[in-house]
């Protein structure tokens, strides 16, 4: 049976006692696996109802129900955003479908969260003169970060959710990267670029933290220029920090980016591990590889399609940069010399001869002698002051990398 607004709108009526909807809006979500809408009741109040349309996505909001229960009033008072709350849920043909009570704001993409981070809505209200000015969006997800990765570990042990050593991160995603090998779908040089990775140790030390694990712009809610919400809890995790930095490689300016670190930095209780960000740039690569794996074994032939186009533009763009690795930017491009008209390679020519005849003179004068052909001046090569850029993919993988990705300005642990 298709699922329409309409009836979701009708179990939302089932679920929370006293909702009487009038109308119905979109709520973006994950397309393949649930239909979502915002509810609109009789007096005014909005609710979120997400259904799921596989057994797997069932799991994964029961899993967030279970989520949510752990974030405990004492608990959500520590964190500087909203988290939603579930109102109700109704059972149907073995899935669970999900009320949640409406959280303010909207979602934004990559291009608009850049935007609005150089020239923020103006809030509803005006501010009172001895306010503190609103920190810019980037600073504010920053601290927001910051503040969920120093959770208390016990918060994801106690409710039963996985927990994974740094070395446990590392082999987890080797495992993947064999999945993913096995389908032949995969340019070659984008498996060895992230077995090499994987297999360099030295990226792989860092401290675990508690993390959201699904973090993208869909799953931020933003109200008239400050940080509103985060939403889809279901992969809540001790693990990799890295992973809820992945979705920022999307953005066409790196120094998005390198801001969110800064302000992460001073939020958080341990300072970040310096490779941070690399490991970010490698798993936002890696996510295509993910996606196509996941559209094999459903059998998604247009999911399986995209995921090629990507990697296919990704292993273009690696080529083209010349990035040696995730997050490390290749050499700079190398200008191309002009050309030279006869007349000025003649005059140059001259000028040359000029001055070697006029040094010559100038040596024999000082020692009474002039060198031979055999003889030269040493030389030294001089420094050319040249470094790295930057060097964005696309379809949220980049290939090169910010300043902070690289290590230069990111702080160490």
């Amino acid at each position: 049976m298709r699922t329409t607004p309409e009836l979701l709108a009708a179990v939302a009526a089932a679920a929370v006692p006293g909702v009487a909807p009038v109308a119905t809006g979109p709520s973006p979500d994950d397309a393949a696996d649930f239909r979502s809408c915002v509810v609109q009741d009789s007096e005014g109040r909005r609710w979120r109802v997400r259904s799921p349309l596989n057994t797997e996505a069932s799991m994964r909001l029961e899993t967030e129900h279970l989520v949510l229960q752990a974030f405990t009033p004492s608990v959500r008072s520590r964190l500087p955003f909203h988290l939603p709350t579930v109102a109700g849920s109704v059972a149907q043909d073995g899935l669970r479908t999900f009320v949640y009570s409406h959280l303010p704001g909207h979602t934004l993409s990559l291009r608009e969260f850049q935007r609005q981070n150089e020239h923020p809505e103006p809030p509803v209200h005006a501010p009172s003169p001895s306010a503190t000015p609103r920190a810019p969006l980037a600073v504010q997800l920053g601290r927001s970060l910051g503040c969920l990765h120093s959770l208390p570990r016990a918060l994801v042990m106690d409710a039963d959710l996985p927990a994974y050593s740094a070395e446990q991160c590392r082999k987890r995603m080797l495992h993947d990267l064999d999945q993913a090998a096995t389908t032949g779908l995969i340019p070659g040089d984008l498996l060895r670029r992230w077995e090499e990775a994987l297999e360099d140790t030295t990226l792989w030390q860092f401290s675990t933290r508690v993390v959201h694990g699904d973090l993208h712009e869909d799953n931020i809610t933003v109200d008239h220029g400050s940080l509103a919400s985060f939403t889809g809890w279901s992969d809540l995790h001790v693990g990799d920090p890295a992973v809820d930095f992945s979705w920022l490689v999307g953005m066409s300016d790196p120094a998005f980016a390198d801001t969110v670190l800064e302000a992460y930095s001073v939020a958080a209780v341990q300072p970040p591990d310096r490779h941070l960000l690399r490991r970010a740039h490698l798993k936002a690569e890696f996510a295509l590889a993910e996606w196509l794996v996941r559209g094999v074994d459903r059998g998604i032939t247009s999911m399986v399609d995209n995921a090629q186009r990507m990697l296919t533009t990704l292993a273009a763009d690696v080529r083209a940069s010349a990035s040696p690795s995730p997050g490390v930017a290749g050499p700079p491009p190398v200008p191309p010399a002009s050309p030279a008209s006869p007349a000025s390679t003649a005059s140059a020519a001259a000028d040359r001869t000029g001055d070697s005849a006029d040094d010559s003179v100038d040596r024999a004068d000082a020692d009474g002698r002039t060198l031979d052909g055999d003889s030269a001046p040493d030389s030294h090569p001089s420094d050319d002051g040249l470094s790295p850029g930057h060097h964005s993919g696309k379809g949220g993988a980049s290939t090169g990398g910010s300043s902070a990705a690289s290590g230069s300005v990111t702080p160490t642990s």
